[in-house]
């Protein structure tokens, strides 16, 4: 028995030495394990991610840690695919409808998510500063499984404008707090600005970068979404559509991640230009669809490869991962009930709109790997890094959580609300 066991191994990290193979396994694997979960009444989301974990290297080791960093590509391509889609819903006839009922909405639960999370953490004994940062990170809401759950319900309706409109002003508004909040945690550490600025990251500056940013995201994301609206807009073949854009996109995305821009702003910025240039440009996203199936079943996949069970074992990262997910639940379903309701909204969206904000994924665990890589690392004490690599953990368990939890509920809001709508 142990020398079948042996072989099957061997089998098992030959295979896996090929990117094919990988690629090929994980699509199948997510297929079987997505149609399981749909036959149960969860999302096909939650078995992709089931499907990733079982594969991940804290389980079967089917995919190797390795091969996960070689997959980071499919991740990007996913993410700007995803944040394309989600800007091609900022077309201006429906901002004038609504774009300051969106605004409304989502600054409230922003600034309320960050205000239960930081405060929470904080009256439980967390450092300040690293509450603070936890508390910024948890107003990130993944836009992923939102988009792949409207697009397989074929969801369309005000229910579906809000959560779009939302979902993407939620992570351009995260991005921002957490520069900002990042510059003030950092003194808070330190005691001494000169220290921060020696390591390169004044207040000021920190601010200043992050601004310089999202404004070079934005930039790109135009420029992009005028070379792809000049580029088909003559084109009658879906196919060359769908070749020239999705070029356009992996070109512009690329060059976002080598200049240290934002992606998902980039292709936001993107969507939204080509929607606005002309009402045809549907038939841009439309030529999409084919192609984002496989792409959206390997992102999720790969999201379940990088979630580590382990950490519920661990009884600190346990207690302030549980008071953390629940406040932040807390944070941004009572967010957007008080923003819907200060802003008029009707019934329906307010009682089940924030139900689609609890999925969290890749921004969060961006921002917190980032403070991991951070210069200002090598100027913590040996306390303050245990926080760190702590804080580290709080948000994979949340992530954990969140993409198993979140994308059931979700369906369920996107579901009750579309049909209290119609």
């Amino acid at each position: 028995m142990e020398l079948i066991f042996e072989n099957l191994v061997s089998l098992r990290n030959l295979l896996s030495q090929h990117p094919l193979f990988t690629v090929g396994i994980m699509l199948v694997m997510g297929y079987l394990i997505g149609t399981l979960a749909e036959k149960i009444k969860l999302p096909e989301i939650t078995g992709f991610i089931l499907a990733g974990l079982i594969m991940g290297s804290t389980v079967t080791g089917i995919v190797p840690h390795e091969m996960e960093e070689s997959l980071k590509v499919v991740t990007e391509v996913a993410l700007g695919l995803i944040a394309l889609t989600i800007g091609g819903e900022f077309y201006w006839g429906k901002l004038k409808r609504m774009g300051k009922e969106v605004v409304i909405v989502t600054v409230i639960q922003i600034v309320l998510t960050f205000g239960i999370v930081s405060i929470g953490l904080f009256l439980f004994k967390m450092p300040l500063p690293f509450a603070l940062l936890l508390g910024a990170i948890a107003s990130a809401t993944a836009p992923a499984a939102t988009v792949a759950i409207v697009q397989s319900l074929r969801a369309h309706g005000v229910f579906i404008d809000y959560l779009y409109g939302v979902v993407a002003l939620d992570d351009a508004g995260c991005v921002i707090l957490f520069s900002i909040v990042f510059a003030i945690a950092s003194g808070m550490l330190f005691g001494d600005v000169a220290v921060v600025e020696a390591a390169g990251h004044g207040s000021a500056s920190v601010i200043g970068h992050a601004l310089l940013e999202v404004f070079l995201s934005i930039v790109a994301g135009i420029i992009s979404g005028v070379i792809v609206h000049f580029s088909t807009w003559k084109k009658q073949n879906t196919n060359e559509i769908m070749i020239v854009t999705i070029g356009i996109v992996f070109l512009f995305t690329a060059m976002a991640v080598i200049f240290k821009l934002s992606p998902l702003l980039t292709n936001m910025a993107a969507g939204a230009v080509i929607i606005n240039f002309s009402p045809k440009n549907h038939r841009i996203f439309r030529s999409l669809e084919p192609f984002t199936p496989p792409i959206y079943a390997l992102f999720f996949v790969i999201a379940g490869t990088e979630l580590n069970p382990a950490v519920l074992v661990q009884k600190d990262i346990l207690i302030f991962g549980i008071l953390y997910i629940l406040l932040r639940a807390i944070g941004k379903y009572g967010g957007v009930y008080i923003g819907c309701r200060v802003s008029k909204v009707k019934s329906v969206i307010t009682k089940h709109l924030g139900l689609c904000m609890l999925p969290q994924a890749g921004v969060a665990i961006g921002l917190v790997l980032m403070i991991q890589a951070s210069p200002l690392m090598h100027n913590l004490s040996p306390e303050q890094i245990i926080m760190v690599d702590r804080m580290v953990n709080i948000v994979l368990l949340s992530v954990f959580v969140n993409e198993l939890v979140g994308p059931p509920v979700s369906r369920y809001a996107i579901i009750k609300g579309n049909e209290m709508e119609g």
